[in-house]
């Protein structure tokens, strides 16, 4: 028990690493970020698989019913670290912007027959930008011109804890339940200055901060074809329901009388009068399973985004209604294959992990449909073999991302996920003879 306590004190720890924003990308500016990509490092080289996976040596927190595959003899404790560098390309423009990410921590035991636990600290959505545009005014009555500079910058996210049980009341049937907290805040500025004192420049300022819960539940059903051949269905549904974000909107206006006066400023504050949603989602999935040498699995998934209130400023009120976003559909598919897990050798027991998705935007820019995204994926999972430990294993995978919509900006974004799962027989009771 102290052992485990204490991977629980490493996971609150990280808590100031997580809250760091782990994008550049200028769809931030809208909604409640860029969502993460969910999943741990196994997952990723899938490129996002979960929904129908049971591993006995991974915590899949994509499906809380899994918890109930755990090893009974093994607690498995998970962090992960993302690189990337993306490319955003605008017209004949082109840009490149790096990031560094500590992604998650999780970590899960079977604490019963049939019974297993897992807990962790996820990303959620991430907003980082900051940009600028200028240009020039020309008043043609005095021949002058008049420089403006308009700033768009924005910082935050939002983040969960979440602690979850998976149970299997029967052979081949499971359900679970991850309850999560989630926490964070979003701030967004959009500013324009004049070169000009005596023309009235304005900020607008929204801000909103999240303390809230997350509920998802889980089934999977295992289904042996024959003495190797084995399917899992599964499916989660995650509840929808209103953060308490208390969105607020500032405008500040300033402008000089004469060039002798003080700068003057009148600020204005909108309370939205509705809250911000969180989507309920709505996702399945099924593995197919060829002893331990392959795995196949496919998954959907929808995000109910189109039933989320947003708040949106409208003349001199700040109102928050649904048909802000689109609803979001994704499709996941990967592969594993390893040629023996228990083999003797070193190369024959690394696993290989390919995958490949598809979603729809859940984003509208300007009445328009924002990017819709494709990727796939490719990894390892490096087994760490010595005499002390030859369960725990290090997963490394390479990712492509592609957001693209006509008429705006294109993201090209290559990442790398690394995560290191550490599975150690805490539970065995010695024998003395």
């Amino acid at each position: 028990m102290k052992k485990i306590i204490a991977a629980m004190s490493i996971a609150l720890l990280t808590t100031p690493a997580l809250a760091q924003s782990g994008t550049n990308s200028p769809y931030s500016m809208y909604g409640i970020g860029v969502l993460s990509d969910q999943g741990n490092s196994f997952n990723r080289g899938m490129n996002g698989v979960g929904i129908g996976l049971r591993p006995h040596n991974q915590i899949n927190y994509l499906n809380p019913a899994s918890y109930s595959a755990v090893d009974s003899l093994s607690f498995i404790f998970d962090a992960g670290l993302s690189l990337q560098i993306t490319n955003f390309k605008e017209g004949k423009v082109s840009k490149n912007a790096n990031n560094a990410n500590f992604e998650y921590v999780v970590g899960g035991f079977r604490v019963a027959r049939n019974l297993g636990v897992a807990f962790g600290l996820l990303p959620v959505s991430n907003v980082g930008y900051s940009f600028s545009h200028s240009g020039t005014i020309e008043n043609s009555e005095t021949s002058t011109s008049t420089t403006y500079t308009n700033l768009y910058s924005g910082s935050g996210g939002l983040h969960e804890a979440f602690i979850g049980v998976g149970y299997s009341p029967f052979k081949g049937f499971s359900l679970g339940v991850n309850y999560g907290y989630l926490w964070g805040e979003i701030d967004r500025t959009i500013s324009n200055s004049y070169s000009d004192t005596y023309t009235k420049s304005l900020s607008k300022v929204s801000n909103f901060s999240v303390g809230s819960y997350k509920l998802d539940f889980g089934v999977q059903y295992q289904q042996n074809l024959n003495d190797k051949d084995v399917v899992t269905v599964g499916a989660t549904y995650g509840l929808g329901h209103g953060l308490n974000a208390d969105p607020t909107l500032s405008i500040y206006s300033s402008s000089a009388i004469s060039s002798s006066s003080a700068v003057r400023t009148d600020t204005t504050t909108f309370e939205a009068d509705g809250d911000i949603d969180l989507p309920a989602q709505i996702s399945a999935g099924v593995s197919y399973a060829h002893g331990t040498k392959w795995t196949a699995g496919f998954d959907y998934s929808l995000q109910k985004w189109s039933e989320a209130k947003y708040p949106e400023e409208k003349g001199n009120a700040y109102v928050s209604r649904k048909g802000v976003f689109n609803d979001l559909h994704k499709f996941n598919a990967g592969f594993e294959y390893c040629q023996n897990t228990e083999g003797r050798s070193f190369m024959s027991r690394i696993r290989y992990r390919l995958g490949a998705s598809y979603s729809t935007p859940y984003l509208k820019i300007d009445g328009k449909d924002g990017p819709s995204q494709v990727a796939v994926s490719a990894g390892v999972g490096i087994p760490i073999m010595n005499a002390y430990n030859n369960r725990s294993m290090l997963n490394v995978s390479a990712q492509w991302v592609c957001n693209d919509a006509s008429g705006f900006i294109k993201e090209n974004t290559f990442r790398i996920n690394v995560g290191f799962t550490f599975n150690e027989r805490w539970f065995a009771k010695w024998k003395f003879e």
